[in-house]
């Protein structure tokens, strides 16, 4: 059986899950995988999309660490697709590529005053919290009171952060810049507005126990949203996920309300109208309309409007994918067009040697989990559709870094992965903490490629 060279671009779950099980399902394939990564470090969204404060991420990455560290899968990292290295690229070096790279913006909320000062999208404020180095250093932490928009996981996570002490998260990887920034906010207030009513919210009820543990807060939800219709109570008898979330916002509404320095409110039945601003230009309340059941499972306006003030608003209704030079992209879904992982052209065809997986593939849905059947299915075809492989002029495995070092790309390897690891942890353990992450991409380079003395403790 010939080898496969494949590539795989993004160095996140999916792509790494891909690689996984590329190699156990090769079914008799030599199978020589490279990940490229447009940033310095890999795992994507679990360094850089989920909130610091979730320890059960560390069994994920745990998980990732374990595919890459068998030294069967190379990695090339700081390298972006379409500058560093392009599809025609590939095609000269591997007999397919796998894109894997996600769905990083934000979705877009259309309604009046979503582009004033103040408004934020929930993707950027993740992705400062978690220490990207492609984001500013900074953020405009000055409102005492915020609007979170949507009745999913992230809006949770945004909302949690918000009105969280930090010092309460010292003693996770957040970084030193982030830690300063939440410490110096004046948040007392933190709203979240979901169109729909508790018995439909996407959050999952881990989720949710885990926002009624933080320390300091009151849990305010309003006892309008709990009369429920029909579909909502056989929502909550038949399906364990909403009952359980309904029993902790019922022990929620029993809860004394008044104690805490800072609360978390959560308005169910509010459909948002618009942002309203001051004379500056400035976000100065959210305007919503109560909604209500309309019998089949959805909601219906009422008519009564409502605004609460505010001075900052996130956005957290989605997230969205980007297009891939070189690459077809439907721009509706936010997707690169395919069947089943083989990504299809402009006819409808399926392009020979080319696949998706994760989010890309499929847009942003399900947990990270889910990728795992979804890298099966697009593996499954990969092996099965040997005859339309590409076949490459020069496949040998030192002809890419080759190429990129005559391009001058400073790319990282998995030995610097190793090295920044190992610089972050040690950051950590001279602060007494378990990790600080390295937030500038230069000086991640440069601990990777070791031009930095590690710290000592």
């Amino acid at each position: 059986m010939p080898t496969l060279r494949l590539a795989i671009v993004g160095a996140g779950p999916a792509g790494i899950y891909a690689a996984d099980i590329l190699l156990r399902e090769a079914h008799g394939h030599d199978v020589s995988i490279d990940l490229f990564e447009q940033l310095p470090a890999p795992y994507g969204l679990v360094r850089y999309g989920v909130a610091p404060d979730h320890p059960r991420i560390k069994g994920i990455i745990n998980a990732l660490r374990d595919v890459l560290d068998r030294g069967v899968v190379r990695l090339f990292g700081n390298v972006r697709f379409g500058e560093d290295i392009t599809l025609e690229d590939l095609k000269k070096h591997y007999n397919a590529v796998v894109f894997s790279t996600g769905a990083i913006k934000d979705a877009d909320l259309d309604i009046p005053g979503i582009d004033l000062e103040g408004s934020y999208g929930a993707a950027d404020f993740v992705s400062w919290f978690d220490g990207h180095p492609d984001v500013p250093r900074t953020w405009p932490l000055t409102a005492e009171s915020v609007a979170v928009i949507g009745n999913g996981n992230v809006a949770l996570d945004v909302s949690r952060i918000l009105a969280k002490h930090a010092d309460d998260l010292l003693p996770t990887e957040i970084p030193d810049n982030v830690y300063a920034g939440l410490k110096a906010s004046p948040v007392t207030d933190v709203h979240v507005f979901g169109r729909r009513g508790p018995a439909q919210v996407k959050f999952t009820p881990l989720e949710l126990r885990e926002l009624g543990e933080v320390r300091d807060v009151d849990m305010v939800v309003y006892d309008e949203d709990f009369d429920h219709d029909e579909a909502s109570l056989a929502a909550i008898q038949t399906n364990k996920q909403v009952m359980v979330i309904n029993r902790v916002l019922n022990q929620w509404r029993e809860r004394e309300v008044g104690q805490a320095s800072r609360r978390l409110h959560l308005h169910f039945y509010a459909k948002p109208l618009e942002l309203v601003g001051d004379a500056d230009g400035h976000v100065a309340a959210i305007r919503y309309e109560r909604t209500r059941p309309n019998g089949e499972g959805g909601v219906e306006g009422t008519g009564e409007i409502r605004e609460v003030p505010i001075q900052a608003a996130y956005r957290a209704v989605g997230y969205f994918g980007s297009p891939l030079p070189g690459l077809p992209f439907d721009e509706r879904q936010g997707i690169i067009p395919n069947r089943e992982g083989q990504v299809l052209g402009e006819d409808g065809q399926q392009l020979p040697g080319v696949y998706a997986t994760g989010w890309i593939k499929r847009g942003p849905v399900g947990l990270i989990g889910h990728t795992k059947s979804d890298a099966m299915e697009t593996v499954q075809h990969i092996v099965n559709d040997q005859a339309s492989w590409w076949t490459p002029e020069d496949p040998a495995p030192e002809a890419v870094p080759a190429l990129l070092r005559e391009r001058g790309v400073a790319y990282t390897d998995l030995d610097g992965w190793h090295n920044l690891d190992e610089h972050e942890l040690a950051l950590g353990a001279a602060a007494g903490r378990e990790r600080i992450k390295v937030v500038p991409r230069d000086e991640m380079i440069d601990v990777s490629l070791g031009r930095t003395t590690a710290p000592t403790s």
